[in-house]
């Protein structure tokens, strides 16, 4: 099978996570017979020391035209002080909007492996951590109106039935595939965007009645994901709470360098990338996580490419160099062998095997 790839390697730690990921895609395709060809993108930081734009119109075009995008990360303390409408992050959310992802699926899955490094009790951890946080993309506040007057600040928050709708059936039908049970996450006691929200997935759950759908406050959200994770099978949610429960979710698996994410919308085109920023401080040392990127292409062989063999073949190898007890700095504990980000990449390809 061909496949054409757009490949984002971003900035900062990003080109190092992204050469390690397209290292194990490489081998995928020669175990399993398949031809990936890649195109490299500008975005970010290096795009507007290139272009001029975070992502010029030509680079977009590559994204849209592609099977699937592979991202490293974007952004860092050098352009701090570019025009807000010229940051780095401007191109991620162009590039989202560009493709119509909507969709953003982050998991929360603690690796056995790893159960120490997770900064919750042992007691709260063996319960176990295994859920989804399905999150809006493409709207809310962070696509709303922005503005400054004098010294007032604006950025208006706005969803319709239509976009909650179809996350809220992303949500729905995650749920079906795992365990049934979907959480709707909102803050409805304060804002009508949210008490719209709510009305939306009641009248979806109708649809779903082999879905059990439950109600959280966002704020009471972020409690209960670090006193008891379990609870939880799919979370969906707008974009904002979205942004910051995926991120709270990373940490009590132990490491955000381990998360890796899809975003996805009416088509199979996906964008695959981390949970994780761009680490400047740490970049160019082989220092990196490269994990969050390599699970992230694995994710990208699932859901995009209809390749499950393939994708196992990663996880597993993944879970072998664990159980052998690699780590980078990141996740190091006391009697694992620290490897650097390139050490990393090559171990994981030792593992892989055919399925």
């Amino acid at each position: 099978m061909v496949k054409n790839i757009a490949v984002i390697r971003g900035d900062g730690i990003g080109p190092e996570i992204v050469e390690q990921a397209l290292n194990v895609l490489n081998k995928v395709a020669e175990l399993y017979g398949h031809t990936f060809n890649y195109t490299a993108v500008d975005m970010g930081g290096c795009a507007i020391d290139k272009w001029g734009d975070p992502l010029p119109e030509q680079m977009l075009k590559k994204c849209v035209e592609s099977d699937s995008v592979l991202l490293g990360a974007v952004g860092g303390n050098k352009w701090n002080d570019v025009p807000g409408h010229m940051r780095p992050e401007k191109g991620l959310l162009r590039l989202r909007a560009g493709m119509g992802v909507y969709s953003n699926n982050r998991p929360a899955k603690i690796w056995k492996q790893l159960a120490d490094a997770s900064p919750l009790k042992k007691s709260i951890v063996d319960k176990g951590i295994d859920f989804i946080i399905v999150r809006e993309l493409i709207g809310g506040i962070y696509f709303g109106e922005h503005k400054t007057e004098g010294d007032t600040a604006i950025d208006v928050l706005t969803y319709n039935e239509k976009e909650i709708e179809r996350i809220g059936r992303i949500g729905f039908e995650t749920a079906r595939k795992r365990n049934k049970k979907l959480c709707s996450v909102e803050k409805s006691n304060v804002l009508d965007s949210s008490r719209l929200w709510k009305k939306v997935m009641h009248r979806l759950a109708e649809q779903y009645p082999d879905v059990e759908l439950s109600d959280m406050l966002v704020d009471n959200c972020a409690m209960q994901i670090v006193k008891n994770p379990a609870q939880f099978d799919v979370i969906v949610t707008e974009n904002m709470f979205g942004d910051i429960l995926s991120d709270e979710a990373s940490m009590i698996t132990g490491s955000i360098g381990m998360i890796p994410s899809s975003s996805l919308g009416a088509t199979t085109c996906g964008l695959y990338e981390p949970i994780h920023g761009s680490a400047p401080d740490i970049a160019g040392k082989d220092l990196a996580n490269p994990i969050g990127t390599i699970l992230s292409a694995a994710m990208m062989l699932r859901f995009s490419f209809d390749m499950p063999k393939e994708a196992d073949a990663i996880e597993n190898a993944v879970s072998a160099y664990l159980d052998a007890g690699y780590r980078t700095a990141d996740i190091m504990s006391e009697g694992m062998t620290q490897v650097g980000c390139s050490r990393c990449g090559e171990l994981i390809i030792s593992n892989l095997r055919k399925e």
